[in-house]
């Protein structure tokens, strides 16, 4: 049975391609720091669906975290057939404003953690000659944004120029960069996200659902909704100088995720 592996997954959109995945009959394994939600959200998946899901806990931000991670997705007895790299999180703050130990572990998650895990499945993929993966990036990573942003233009980046390197193996590489989701992302990061828009914010499910339609299609890059592609194409009619202003007074006090 097809297995995939998600971090970050005890809440957000982690959770939504947990359950998507689950009610397509993938197995999975769950990966996040908490062991009991992991428990309790393992239980409930594999009591709703029928499925088996596996429970490994891990924090991305440490070396045996990413390494224990490492591990199974190199597990030639146990294949991964998708990973879903989703484990992030934002810091409140402008530059110099956070501690550049929380900018660092940022970046250990968003980008070391990203390559060193994408690297570990698409070695063992290739050797199949199938498999993909879905690197969560964010929007934010097409704006001047701080090290949040930086780090998920970084995994864009990373991510369709590995999916180009990787053409014609059977393994598909896609990044997906929704906007402002409804999870626990802002409200953890100490992120008031009460004067967002309401036609900014989107559904976590019909972004998972989105994502794996296009990675099903080939994509390598997925901006869930119409509103973002537009607000992006308009984005590149705007001064830099303009963008940046615009971003830094109203990109640190929220971070879309």
């Amino acid at each position: 049975m097809t297995t995939a592996l998600i971090t970050g997954v005890t809440a957000g959109i982690g959770a939504a391609f947990a359950r998507r995945l689950a009610s397509g009959g993938y197995n999975l394994v769950l990966v996040a720091r908490d062991t009991e939600r992991l428990r309790q959200k393992a239980t409930e998946l594999h009591d709703r669906h029928g499925v088996e899901a596996a429970v490994l806990t891990a924090d991305l931000a440490t070396e045996e975290g990413i390494t224990a991670v490492e591990d199974r997705l190199r597990d030639r007895e146990h294949s991964v057939d998708l990973l879903v790299n989703n484990a992030g999180f934002g810091n409140k703050g402008r530059f110099l404003e956070v501690p550049v130990s929380d900018e660092l572990t940022m970046l250990k998650v968003h980008c070391e953690a990203v390559l060193r895990l994408t690297s570990a499945a698409a070695e063992s993929m290739r050797e199949r000659g199938r498999g993909g993966v879905i690197n969560l990036a964010s929007v934010a990573a097409f704006f001047p944004r701080g090290t949040y942003g930086a780090s998920k233009a970084w995994v864009t980046q990373f991510t369709q120029g590995a999916a180009k390197d990787m053409a014609g193996s059977g393994v598909r590489l896609m990044v997906l960069c929704p906007g402002f989701v409804r999870t626990e992302f802002h409200d953890r990061a100490g992120m008031n996200a009460s004067s967002i828009p309401d036609w900014m914010w989107l559904d976590a499910d019909r972004v998972v659902e989105t994502a794996l339609q296009d990675l099903a299609r080939g994509k390598t890059l997925c901006v869930p909704d119409p509103r973002y592609k537009a607000l992006l194409g308009a984005s590149r009619l705007i001064p830099r100088s303009v963008l940046a202003h615009a971003s830094s007074t109203t990109g640190r006090k929220y971070g879309p995720k």
